[in-house]
């Protein structure tokens, strides 16, 4: 009889030990002297190799390396597929996530995420020959998407009478559009902006003027480090506060950069 009760108790004692040395993760960084921050590496401006320095280079790049300052410690960067991206993170291979990772509810239920660092208009890339201008005229086609990615999840939620197609990346994709395999292309409004800048003439595209919806982009975090999605939360905040957060945007994004852009968010919670 006793050791039926024991059994249990012991068990529920091992595992909240077991919890409480993941949840001191903030310590372990500090232990550790090291950030390691899964990225992607292939997502221009976000992270990707810089062709004269050969170094990683980008916007969430630059995000990780101002939280691992922030927190005092050297900043060690894994490359991570997108599939890839959650399960290195909750096998502890990776301490947080800088990888285009846009926020949902049912990938919130698997990681926690920070502050909304970035806010990406998601749109369509079409071929100018297609004759396709609105969202309405691309439901029922075939339209290409990064495999893995919230794109992909909720292209098929949104135009549900789509065949949708998954793709090893952002290039794959627009590669399969260029060759009509798929009639459009879905990702966010930067990362088609960009592969516009590589059309060549004879093959010219555009972008869907209406987004389909807007995506929020957080960093990711393991659900039960506590004290370190409050750190780094108060990070970002701080960074909103001083400038640092606009100035990251600017440089990545902004007037004197190929893409243009206004940024049109603050650092602010996601709403869920």
């Amino acid at each position: 009889m006793k050791q039926t009760i024991i059994a249990p108790v012991f068990l529920a004692l091992a595992a909240l030990a077991a919890t409480t040395a993941r949840a001191d993760q903030l310590a372990d960084i500090q232990a550790n002297n090291k950030l390691v921050c899964g990225t992607l590496g292939t997502s221009q401006p976000f992270s990707f190799q810089d062709a004269s320095t050969r170094t990683l280079v980008g916007y969430d790049v630059d995000v990780c390396k101002l939280v691992a300052d922030k927190l005092g410690v050297p900043v060690e960067y894994k490359l991570l597929s997108v599939a890839a991206r959650v399960p290195e993170l909750n096998e502890g291979r990776v301490d947080i996530l800088a990888a285009n990772l846009g926020y949902s509810p049912e990938r919130a239920e698997q990681i926690a995420f920070s502050h909304a660092y970035y806010v990406s208009p998601q749109k369509l890339l079409v071929r100018k020959d297609a004759g396709l201008d609105t969202i309405a005229q691309v439901d029922g086609r075939r339209v290409g998407a990064t495999k893995g990615s919230s794109s992909e999840r909720e292209i098929k939620r949104i135009l549900a009478k789509s065949n949708v197609i998954g793709y090893a990346d952002s290039s794959a994709a627009y590669l399969a559009l260029q060759q009509k395999k798929v009639d459009a292309q879905f990702a966010s409004e930067l990362v088609l902006a960009r592969l516009m800048l590589q059309s060549p003439p004879t093959a010219p595209v555009s972008i869907i003027k209406e987004p389909v919806f807007m995506e929020y982009w957080g960093l990711g975090m393991r659900k039960d480090e506590t004290a370190f999605i409050a750190k780094v939360n108060g990070i970002l905040d701080e960074a909103e506060k001083d400038g640092a957060a606009a100035a990251l945007f600017d440089k990545w994004f902004g007037a004197q950069t190929p893409y243009k852009l206004e940024r049109g968010f603050t650092i602010a919670p996601i709403a869920e």
